[in-house]
């Protein structure tokens, strides 16, 4: 959905020219509204589910992953937060998501909505005004997407982290065996 109203936005604002104007506007608005939807659900799902606390932010660890996606990765470090059930993001990942879906989607969707309704609103906003500030959180969201597919890439195999996205979980060998290592240890002590 993201892919297809990206495609379609940056043809409504001239970019490129692939399926015309008028087409490339109704599978916009079809799909903006489709979206809107399914994340009111989302929104749903993470308060009824208690899944809202993983992406509550924090700075444990927050520079240590910082420099292992900068740098550490490409030498063979190990991450240095390993996933578990209760903790699914490490610290940059839950400001990262965070970010994305309480300010840029909504600020996203919200503009959108208003560009929709925009005959049926005060002329209190000018429509360029409005146009940007629904333009420019799409570059935001482009940028992210890009970065998120390569993410994708640096898993213990090319499609790893992909599986997990598709199936909805993924193993976590490495952590289960480190976790029961860790409690051995805790145990002994």
């Amino acid at each position: 959905m993201i892919i297809t109203l990206m495609i379609t936005g940056f043809e409504i604002h001239g970019t490129f020219k692939l399926m015309g104007f008028q087409t490339a506007v109704d599978i916009h608005n079809f799909v903006g509204l489709s979206w809107l939807v399914l994340f009111a659900f989302f929104v749903f799902w993470l308060l009824t589910t208690g899944e809202w606390k993983q992406y509550i932010p924090t700075t444990k660890k927050l520079f240590a992953v910082i420099f292992y996606y900068a740098f550490g990765i490409f030498k063979g470090h190990k991450h240095p937060v390993q996933k578990s059930k209760g903790a699914k993001h490490n610290p940059l990942q839950r400001l990262t998501y965070l970010g994305i879906c309480a300010i840029l989607l909504p600020l996203q969707m919200t503009t959108g909505l208003f560009y929709y309704l925009y005959n049926y609103i005060p002329a209190s906003i000018s429509l360029s005004n409005l146009a940007i500030a629904h333009t420019l959180p799409a570059f935001f969201l482009v940028n992210f997407l890009i970065i998120h597919v390569y993410m994708t890439t640096t898993g213990h195999s090319l499609f790893s982290h992909v599986a997990g996205m598709i199936l909805g979980w993924e193993e976590i060998y490495e952590t289960t065996h480190i976790q029961e290592w860790e409690n051995k240890a805790t145990k002994n002590d």
